[in-house]
């Protein structure tokens, strides 16, 4: 259920860029029109603890409504709110918030922390009592439907559950799941996660990997680290081996050592335009030479991890931004470097996926950088991502 969001204006060049990129009227409003409301409250289900219609049995008892918008990804699962009676509704609401902001307060979480539940360990929001979890759930089920109404969730409501405590889902925004389905990891391979932290798409390998087979999950920061290793515990994860290091450093040395993968993910570090439904500190922190800076780094994160990928091996690069320097020029400069040694492959999705760019600012790019995703908000009531595969011919 979507939530009305107070946004901040854009700054003037990055409207401008977005406008340059969706140059459609109708089409810009919509984009525009769709950043003053935040994306639906989507979980993963983790197949390694529960099976999908397990755990939507569990939420639904809790009388959380529960939505499995593809067929045939029946883990991707979305939390449209629950079901209370209406009598109640103002009164427990408010009960809540007051309960949420104490708790917190006790403990000493910093409340902005349950803006990005999928970058906190145990998720946003403190751990309270069975009871308070439980609130609607057993006074819900008493009621029939007619009597009942769909309210949000509290906030950290998602995060504090028993089911999440325990590892049953993953707290993670839809586009941020697709990823790993252009990647298709399969049982037994080895694959290399670049910039893991904090953890969802390194549990999601794990997940589809059904924990047989490597995963080498890296990150640079210590701190992110730490919060990669308590979701992989929390969701079961048994086949990853963490590392701490520079990217593209850590490609150099892998090289060294002869490791050759079957599959690469590198969700770059990046803008961040595609988060803006969220994340009010983008409209603040953006600035185009950080793009331009970010885009030098994903040339050297990409290139350094062909070196390591098998012939036939296949790289998923993805970001959370619009911006073509740190997407479709990624790709190009991949493509013109290393020539018939690679190509880009179409990725099939359960999202409507727009071709990338043929060329920005007077830059044109190869004809096979079309083969790459643009997700945009407005054409999937999703975050922005990009996401493109890249295979290794020899």
């Amino acid at each position: 259920m979507s939530q009305r969001n107070q946004k901040p204006d854009l700054k003037p060049l990055l409207e401008e860029r977005m406008q340059k990129l969706l140059p459609d009227e109708d089409d810009f409003k919509n984009y525009l029109k769709s950043l003053e409301t935040e994306p639906p409250r989507a979980i993963r289900c983790n197949t390694l603890k529960i099976s999908p219609e397990k755990l939507k049995s569990r939420l639904e008892n809790k009388s959380w409504k529960i939505k499995q918008p593809f067929k045939d990804f029946p883990e991707i699962m979305i939390v449209e709110g629950k079901l209370a009676e209406e009598g109640e509704i103002s009164v427990n609401a408010k009960s809540n918030s007051q309960q949420v902001r104490s708790s917190q307060k006790n403990l000493g979480v910093n409340n902005s922390s349950a803006e990005k539940p999928d970058e906190v360990g145990l998720g946003a929001g403190p751990i309270v009592s069975k009871a308070n979890s439980n609130l609607w759930a057993g006074r819900a089920g008493k009621l029939s439907n007619k009597n009942k109404k769909l309210i949000p969730l509290s906030p950290g409501e998602l995060g504090r559950s028993i089911e999440h405590i325990l590892g049953y889902y993953y707290v993670q925004e839809i586009a941020s799941m697709l990823p790993i389905i252009a990647l298709k990891p399969k049982p037994g391979e080895l694959i290399l996660d670049l910039a893991a932290a904090p953890g969802s798409k390194t549990t999601q390998l794990a997940a589809k990997m059904e924990n047989d087979g490597t995963i080498i999950a890296n990150e640079v920061t210590l701190g992110r680290v730490k919060v990669l290793a308590s979701n992989t515990e929390r969701c079961g994860v048994t086949n990853t081996i963490i590392t701490k290091k520079e990217g593209a450093a850590l490609c150099r040395k892998l090289k060294e050592m002869n490791f050759k993968f079957d599959k690469i993910l590198i969700d770059a570090p990046c803008s961040g335009e595609g988060t803006l439904r969220t994340s009010k500190m983008t409209y603040r922190m953006w600035n185009i030479n950080t793009v331009k800076k970010l885009s030098r780094i994903q040339k050297d994160l990409v290139e350094s991890a062909l070196e390591i990928l098998k012939e036939g091996g296949e790289i998923v690069y993805s970001t959370c931004t619009h911006a073509p320097e740190e997407n479709e020029s990624v790709l190009n400069f991949i493509l013109e470097k290393e020539g018939k040694n690679v190509k880009i492959e179409k990725v099939n999705l359960p999202v409507k996926c727009r071709d990338g760019i043929k060329e920005w600012k007077g830059e044109k790019f190869n004809p096979e950088v079309k083969n790459s995703c643009r997700i945009y908000p407005q054409d999937n009531d999703t975050e922005g991502f990009f996401i493109a595969k890249i295979k290794k011919i020899k």
